[in-house]
């Protein structure tokens, strides 16, 4: 197995491609998803591609000899983003991929089901989350990057260029039943926000480390 040091490095345009990928292959809690999805772009719709296009700045990869291996997106200000979003991004994909309705039954994933629901209604932190925690992330590793420390350099690399913008603190969701992810935002310094459903936040006023 590979264990060269993935080399962190911003975004490119033509990461683009890598993003929706590793975004469906960590789709599922951290795992492979690519068998949940009925479209396999549907995932990086949601979770990866705007932060790419539209906030490129605050988006950084991790690649070593194998490619690009992990990448983290983020926001400086959730409200801006989200409405960007809501006037450049989501209509488009609210066409293509309609609601689904409250009776559904048939083949579609819990996974694929959410990422629908996203698209019609965006996840937004609760006010008294996101005022004093204005920005939010986004950060997905494949299987060969994890356990290498990889994780903790893509979370310092945006952390840095938050304060650097100003951002006086960031937000994040992670679902409950991801506990590997919950332990890692621990450990990265992360504070878990009590009956929010697994809502971390930090405060980037203070000194970093």
């Amino acid at each position: 197995m590979n264990r060269e040091p993935a080399r962190i490095r911003a975004y490119r345009p033509g990461d683009l491609d890598d993003l929706y990928r590793i975004c469906l292959q960590t789709a599922d809690s951290g795992q492979d998803a690519t068998a949940l999805f009925r479209d396999p772009k549907l995932p990086g719709h949601v979770y990866a591609a705007p932060y790419g296009l539209f906030e490129p700045s605050l988006a950084f990869v991790a690649e070593d000899a194998a490619g690009v291996g992990g990448y983290i997106v983020g926001a400086l200000d959730s409200g801006t983003f989200g409405q960007r979003l809501e006037q450049d991004w989501w209509p488009a994909l609210r066409a293509r991929h309609p609601a689904p309705p409250p009776d559904l039954a048939g083949p579609i994933s819990p996974q694929e089901l959410r990422a629908l629901q996203n698209i019609h209604d965006p996840f937004a932190a609760p006010s008294e989350v996101a005022e004093p925690f204005p920005s939010h992330l986004h950060i997905n590793l494949l299987p060969r990057m994890q356990g290498r420390g990889t994780g903790q350099q893509l979370i310092a690399t945006l952390l840095s260029g938050l304060r650097d913008r100003g951002s006086p603190g960031v937000h994040l969701l992670v679902r409950a039943d991801n506990q590997r992810a919950v332990g890692f935002y621990r450990h990265t310094g992360f504070t878990e926000v009590p009956d929010t459903a697994y809502i971390f936040t930090m405060d980037l006023r203070a000194p970093a480390g």
